[in-house]
């Protein structure tokens, strides 16, 4: 059975793992350089003051994936809008954990009064492109070769669901 519930700062350092385990051997994250526990702790502290969820998903033995959302873009008038990330570990792939922490999530942003979500995917990525059009995202831009990684151009798709059904906001 998988739990999911809000993150605390005792799960940072599973979160850091998985994290770093996404930049070391996937394209997931285009970042090349791994994270220590002070930079998890500054980004979990400023999504969590800023009103933002960062969920865990735990299983008896640990955390084995994690969801976090932040602003879309900074200006003003993109603040009902989100981008999120959802990370699982390599070991828990497969299993509707990366499912049930979206469906969570968009649960708590709409709770939240936020009306759009945002996923940003490497378009290699099939898995995570399927689970989003599941989810009702829509594919709505692709963007050739403006990420690199491994020695290669990546190109990235994205991904986004309305919230709510506000005629205005």
């Amino acid at each position: 059975m998988t739990l999911i519930r809000n993150a605390g700062e005792a799960d940072l350092p599973a979160i850091r793992d998985i994290y770093n385990a996404a930049v070391r051997d996937t394209t997931a994250i285009w970042n090349d350089v791994e994270v220590d526990l002070d930079d998890r702790l500054d980004w979990f502290r400023q999504r969590r003051s800023a009103g933002f969820p960062v969920l865990v998903a735990e299983r008896v033995g640990g955390i084995v994936g994690y969801a976090a959302c932040g602003p879309f873009r900074p200006q003003f008038g993109y603040r009902a809008t989100v981008e999120h990330s959802v990370y699982v570990a390599e070991d828990a792939r497969g299993g509707g954990i990366g499912r049930t922490l979206m469906l969570a999530l968009m649960d708590r942003l709409g709770d939240a009064g936020q009306h759009v979500m945002v996923g940003a995917v490497d378009a290699t990525n099939k898995a995570s492109i399927a689970l989003h059009l599941s989810l009702g995202f829509a594919e709505v831009g692709r963007m050739p070769q403006v990420g690199q990684k491994f020695g290669r151009w990546l190109d990235l798709v994205l991904l986004q669901r309305l919230l709510d059904d506000r005629p205005v906001p």
